[in-house]
């Protein structure tokens, strides 16, 4: 039968499982996900028990990948599909609905964020050939909304977007921002609250962890002094690149050529109000560039006389990646599904980590598969590999577990290898604003920030 350890045989042992019905075995864990950050990460369950329940918080855990890979599938049936159950066969007597949600009460949402972060981690910063830009490895930060089940208990958590009207948005929204590695596309770091933190703040959370020798494109909704002198002077050859803002003033001190002089701003009173330790101005090199028949400019910390004006320029463009990325999680695993299928708050968060964790363990899997054959991670198709990695487990499965591991695993790779994009379309139609509002009164008691 299919073993809810798929996530982690992916790397060397598919399948390869001593006994059918011994899912907590140590030995069925492989590198991928080692079982040390297993451990590590059960220990945070809020409960802790000495009953052997039909539903334990290892198998539990494997569950919540699961219902990222099952989007469609209701949660016990997922349960059921993947033999989640400490009993053997998890079948419809064993396995109620509300035993399942229970379980997953149990092990709570720390476990999850903690093993994502582990691997993101891990992951995030492993160099593959070519996807350096001038020795420089190159990450994302941007931030994207979640909505989740319209219930008193979430709306009252997470909030909502407000207008200027006794009117606000359909459902309550989670907000999340992430640090993302534009090349293999995997998610070094996350940070999830309610919809009314803004995303700078949750950034800021993060920030200190971005690794050396990186350059980090943002949004210009992060502009801002603390942060981007955080990111610059916090490390060795951490650099930054931001698109300008408007109205913004600089004296010119420098001027390299007639696109690319350095600037020396003043750091605003409020951003010193916040850290007294802000020098009361700083120095930016502001690079103007061509893009779509129109001018723009970007401010960034690379120097100029290691980093020329046209590099800097074309830098840039990369950070569409991490928009990207955010795409593949919500069309690709959420089945564009725009709302959350939780409807308790710790649920919800542990849910998001669950995604979080099984894009990255799929990223990682293609990003080998490419290495393996010679191509570009880039260059992989998330929502095929994705899809044929799932289609080729179900396979797998019925399969004697005992044999052929090496070449099922190498026909895997091969497979996702050829799922390869023979250029990067860009979209040829502007962002919008789908969601609609509502006739619904708003709530003025806003809920605490967490």
């Amino acid at each position: 039968m299919w073993k809810p350890d798929f996530f982690v045989s992916l790397q060397e042992r598919l399948f390869d499982l001593d006994d059918l019905h011994s899912f907590s075995d140590l030995s069925t864990f492989t590198q991928n996900i080692p079982i040390e950050w297993v451990e590590s990460a059960l220990h945070l369950a809020s409960k802790a028990t000495i009953r052997r329940r039909r539903l334990p918080s290892d198998q539990v855990l494997w569950l919540v990948l699961g219902m990222a890979l099952f989007r469609n599938e209701p949660v016990a049936e997922v349960a059921r599909r993947l033999n989640i159950c400490a009993r053997g066969l998890a079948t419809d007597h064993l396995l109620a609905p509300s035993g399942v949600s229970q379980a997953r009460q149990r092990l709570g949402c720390e476990p999850v964020e903690w093993l994502f972060r582990q691997t993101g981690a891990c992951w995030g910063s492993e160099r593959y050939p070519g996807d350096d830009w001038h020795g420089l490895q190159v990450l994302a930060v941007d931030g994207a909304v979640l909505r989740t089940p319209d219930t008193p208990a979430l709306r009252d958590h997470f909030g909502s977007g407000n207008t200027g009207t006794d009117r606000q948005t359909p459902y309550p929204m989670m907000r999340v921002a992430a640090l993302m590695n534009v090349r293999s596309h995997v998610v070094l770091d996350a940070q999830l609250s309610p919809y009314r933190r803004s995303e700078m703040r949750l950034a800021e959370t993060f920030i200190d962890r971005i690794p050396n020798h990186t350059v980090t494109l943002f949004d210009k909704g992060f502009w801002g002094a603390d942060l981007l002198l955080r990111v610059a002077t916090l490390g060795t050859q951490r650099h930054w690149l931001i698109p300008a803002r408007k109205g913004l003033v600089g004296e010119t001190i420098a001027t390299y050529n007639a696109d690319d002089r350095l600037l020396r701003m003043r750091v605003s009173p409020q951003a010193r109000q916040r850290n007294p330790d802000l020098p009361a101005t700083w120095d930016v090199r502001a690079v103007r560039m061509a893009y779509k028949g129109k001018r723009q400019t970007v401010f960034t910390s690379l120097p100029a006389a290691d980093y020329d004006t046209e590099a800097v320029a074309a830098l840039y463009r990369e950070r569409w990646e991490i928009e990207v990325g955010f795409r593949d999680i919500k069309s690709a695993l959420q089945h564009n599904a725009v709302t959350l299928r939780s409807k308790t708050v710790d649920l919800a968060y542990q849910e998001v980590w669950g995604l979080l964790l099984a894009y990255n363990v799929i990223r990682r899997e293609a990003s080998q598969a490419a290495l393996v054959h010679g191509q570009d991670p880039t260059r992989i198709r998330f929502k095929f590999a994705y899809q044929y990695i799932a289609a080729q487990l179900i396979v797998m499965a019925a399969a004697q577990p005992l044999s052929r591991t090496g070449a099922r695993l190498s026909e895997l790779r091969a497979g996702v290898a050829q799922l390869c994009l023979d250029h990067r379309p860009r979209p040829s139609r502007p962002r919008a604003v789908k969601m609609s509002k509502t006739r619904y009164p708003l709530n003025r008691q806003a809920a605490p920030l967490k």
